[in-house]
């Protein structure tokens, strides 16, 4: 079935998914960093202190996750989306309202462990249950939310930036998120039955049966798995954080650099479909070996990059990651430990990325610090991803045959 006929047919289903990647954005390191200038001032931080804040409380809503992604496994996801989207509201609110920055802490929590976390791990986990032989499609189309994101609320909040205070664009935040719920509400309401919860449906795992998160973090497979799921996380959220930096080490114009999205987008988006359609063709197992090497490449570009030309050439090979991790990985899970517990496992993956986005702006910084420049940096980020992938393949080499199919 191509894209077109997929998409009609089951567009319900797909625009509810997509929905849940794009309210995640209120929660993801670009849309927060927005703020950062006016937080500082605000809050009388330094540079280092709200690196601090927000390395804390995204490393406390990585450890939460690992317990709240359970309720995936619990919960429809109609009834579980409306209370995390009332509790990243909520969170919203508070970053309006507060004003100590002790509290800040758990504002980031909040808005990381309901966004980033649960909102992406919703979208996800939905279209992993929801589709079996069209998984990889339904993931592509799902995953536009968060390219979507990226794309369109940084324009729109910094435009806003001029006519009105940062604080009131958290309140708005917080109204675009609660009027966003009657639509998922409606789109679910003959919300398919998760094939996770139907056995004549459920899809095995590796010697054919279901794993259970315990016996997942017992399995060779998932520690080989590690890097894979730390590495564009840490690497990539640092890439956007340190984005200021870059651009004067670089003597790059900021303006110029952040024009560059856009086409980092369409490379992002493009690429997720065609991994989509190659998940489904040839499987997952000829997908992930693969997925790091993009990463590896657009940083050495990078590295190298001394015109904005060359910067358009490495974030376009970056998309190309980008657009293949969204896929593939929540693919994977599915494939090689079954569905039936696929919420608890994927919130384990979550955690992990989740930690990774809060230590890779923080490793980073701290070697600004020391002197060693961003783009110093990016030549051993390269070699990390390249040990990354080598390590999946051998993972997938070693156990793939053990699926039986």
């Amino acid at each position: 079935m191509g894209y077109f006929s997929f998409l009609r047919t089951n567009w319900l289903f797909l625009l509810a998914g997509f929905l849940l990647t794009f309210t995640s954005s209120y929660g993801q390191t670009y849309f927060i960093s927005l703020f950062a200038g006016e937080i500082k001032t605000d809050f009388g931080l330094s540079d280092g202190q709200w690196g601090g804040i927000y390395t804390i409380g995204t490393t406390m809503s990585a450890v939460a996750m690992i317990w709240a992604g359970v309720l995936t496994d619990r919960f429809r996801v109609r009834a579980l989306a409306v209370g995390v989207m009332l509790c990243l509201a909520t969170a919203c609110i508070a970053m309006a309202l507060n004003t100590s920055w002790v509290l800040l802490i758990i504002v980031i929590f909040a808005l990381r462990l309901s966004g980033q976390g649960m909102m992406s791990q919703l979208g996800s986990v939905a279209m992993v249950r929801w589709f079996e032989a069209t998984r990889g499609k339904a993931l592509s189309l799902a995953s536009t939310g968060f390219a979507a994101g990226q794309a369109i609320l940084p324009i729109v909040f910094v435009a806003l930036f001029a006519v009105t205070s940062w604080r009131s664009l958290w309140v708005l935040a917080a109204l675009l998120i609660v009027l966003t719920i009657p639509f998922l509400v409606i789109l679910l309401r003959q919300e398919r039955t998760p094939q996770s919860m139907a056995a004549e449906t459920q899809m095995n795992g590796m010697h054919g049966r279901h794993w259970s998160r315990a016996e997942m973090l017992r399995s060779g497979l998932f520690f080989l798995m590690i890097p894979l799921i730390l590495g564009p996380s840490a690497w990539g959220t640092a890439l956007f954080f340190q984005q200021v930096h870059l651009a004067e080490v670089k003597g790059w114009e900021l303006v110029a650099y952040v024009a560059l999205m856009p086409i980092y987008t369409l490379s992002a988006i493009a690429t997720t479909f065609a991994s989509g359609w190659a998940i489904d063709r040839y499987g997952v197992s000829r997908v992930v070996p693969i997925q790091m090497l993009p990463f590896a490449l657009s940083f050495a570009v990078l590295a190298f990059a001394d015109t904005i030309f060359m910067a358009g050439v490495g974030l376009v090979i970056f998309g190309v990651g980008q657009g293949l991790q969204s896929t593939a990985t929540s693919t994977f899970w599915a494939e090689y430990f079954g569905t039936r517990h696929i919420g608890s496992i994927k919130s384990v993956a979550a955690a992990i990325m989740v930690f990774g986005s809060a230590i890779g702006p923080g490793v980073t910084g701290v070697l600004i610090d020391l002197g060693i420049d961003f783009p110093d940096q990016m030549l051993p980020i390269s070699l990390y991803y390249l040990i990354a992938a080598a390590l999946a393949a051998y993972g997938i080499k070693r156990y793939q045959p053990t699926l039986g199919r």
